[in-house]
């Protein structure tokens, strides 16, 4: 059926509602009624759409839903998604935003398989089938047999699992990547370095949330990957951005996790107030993982000027009068507190992480570990009000090209043509988020250097070793 005549149903809706004598109304009730009942998915889509032409692309999701062979009148889509939980991370954020989401589209049956339930845990509708599997692969295989999954959504960096699966009649795997693999570089390990190589290789498609490792590094690697960045947790438009009125520093995440680096974060600390004699430092993570943190702080006397406050659902809270975000991360893909500060025109300082995509406006990027040089970004920021007012206008000016209804727009098209066994053909005109050849490169360059400062024994890696996937010769790790 032609989107015109949708639209014609739109506008006839529209009409029905106007009319004001009851007869007219009942006999074109009477006359519509059969359609409704047979295309009543298709034509809340093409409501949705025409309500938010601005959102979306115009009638794109119809376009979809027409071509597909999937007969929504007889069966539904199986869908599952594998997450450890949902809790305490960005990655959980993102998925339980993903399940809320395709929730709404009534063609799909969703499952979440997760290793644990934990107490906290963003929210998700209470009729999705949940179901525990302990981290136990056969659980996981015998699951996906049981209710006849379509398609599995996978997070995980195992490759025993994916070969265990891989062989499920009709089971099509999406591997969703929310790494980048210069962490795994950095931290020595080549065990997860082959892990995530051979479930790039066994995967229907993956999903990369870096633009320049999608781009470039995976397509010379020869594997089938499309760009996503991940969902907004707030609306652009609702959010009343940060007064920026404080000297308050930011830091958030996961307090023991080696890759957060809150240590740096603090270290820096120690030189910012002895500028800024009131800066306040607010972390943000659970407390019960903090310990040689809170022990760090107390041996440089910063107890006055760096305050805990455990985890929360809501870091919102702390964003309304914050100046600045320290982000010492040693590597990420697409950070979600990153997105949220910006979105919130909080600046932030990034310690080499230039290749994400939500980074760049609005951040200063630091290609040093040294605290002391840190903090005279950090100083400079919070003195000089018109620098920050200026970088807190591209912080939230860079979060208005994400956009939710888009995103999903692409995951429905990929889902059906994964269903189908169709190809998945990604519009990339989005300019923004493509890297190209002599960009990849010059990321390559910065991180291959701040590799060599952080890791002693890989002097000798270069930007050929990891074109050619030849890295992992590198590694020592047993």
């Amino acid at each position: 059926m032609g989107n015109s005549k949708y639209l014609l149903i739109f506008i006839v809706i529209k009409k029905f509602i106007l009319f004001k004598a009851f007869f007219l109304k009942l006999l074109l009730l009477f006359l519509l009624l059969p359609f409704f009942i047979e295309n009543l998915f298709v034509i809340f889509i093409s409501l949705l759409k025409t309500m938010n032409s601005n959102n979306i692309a115009e009638l794109e999701i119809i376009n979809s839903l027409n071509q597909t062979k999937h007969n929504m009148n007889k069966s539904k889509v199986k869908i599952s998604i594998y997450s450890i939980s949902l809790c305490n991370g960005g990655v959980e954020r993102n998925t339980a935003i993903l399940i809320n989401y395709l929730d709404t589209i009534k063609i799909f049956e969703l499952y979440l398989f997760t290793d644990l339930i934990a107490k906290n845990e963003y929210k998700i509708p209470k009729r999705i089938k949940r179901i525990k599997i302990y981290h136990k692969p056969k659980m996981l295989k015998r699951n996906l047999l049981k209710y006849k999954i379509n398609i599995l959504i996978y997070q995980f960096y195992e490759t025993k699992v994916i070969q265990m699966i891989k062989s499920i009649k009709n089971l099509k795997i999406i591997f969703y990547n929310h790494s980048c693999f210069l962490f795994w570089i950095y931290i020595n390990r080549k065990d997860i370095l082959k892990n995530i190589y051979n479930e790039y290789q066994m995967s229907k498609y993956v999903i990369s949330i870096v633009p320049f490792e999608h781009n470039y590094l995976l397509k010379k690697w020869g594997i089938n990957s499309i760009y996503m960045n991940n969902f907004m947790t707030y609306d652009y438009n609702k959010v009343i951005q940060s007064n920026l009125s404080t000297n308050k520093i930011l830091m958030l995440g996961r307090g023991n996790d080696i890759n957060k680096r809150f240590d740096l974060g603090i270290k820096t600390m120690k030189f910012i107030v002895k500028e800024i004699i009131d800066s306040q430092m607010i972390i943000i993570s659970n407390e019960k993982e903090l310990l040689n943190i809170k022990i760090l702080v107390k041996d440089l006397d910063l107890d006055n000027n760096i305050k805990f406050f455990g985890y929360t659902s809501t870091p919102e809270i702390y964003f309304k009068d914050a100046s600045l975000h320290i982000f010492p991360s040693i590597a990420e893909a697409f950070p979600m507190v990153l997105s949220e500060t910006k979105m919130y025109g909080i600046p932030n300082i990034l310690i080499g992480i230039d290749y994400v995509a939500n980074a760049k406006d609005g951040d200063i990027i630091i290609y040093d570990d040294n605290p002391e040089i840190i903090s005279k970004n950090a100083i400079k920021i919070l003195k000089n009000k018109a620098y920050k007012k200026k970088l807190s206008k591209e912080a939230r000016k860079s979060m208005k090209k994400f956009n939710n209804n888009h995103l999903l727009e692409l995951w429905i098209k990929l889902i059906l043509n994964v269903y189908n066994g169709e190809n998945f053909d990604q519009n990339r005109k989005e300019n923004d988020k493509y890297v190209f050849e002599d960009e990849s490169l010059f990321i390559l360059k910065n991180q291959i250097q701040l590799l060599r400062k952080r890791v002693s024994n890989l002097k000798n890696i270069n930007i050929n070793n990891i074109i050619n996937f030849t890295f992992i010769k590198e590694l020592n790790y047993l």
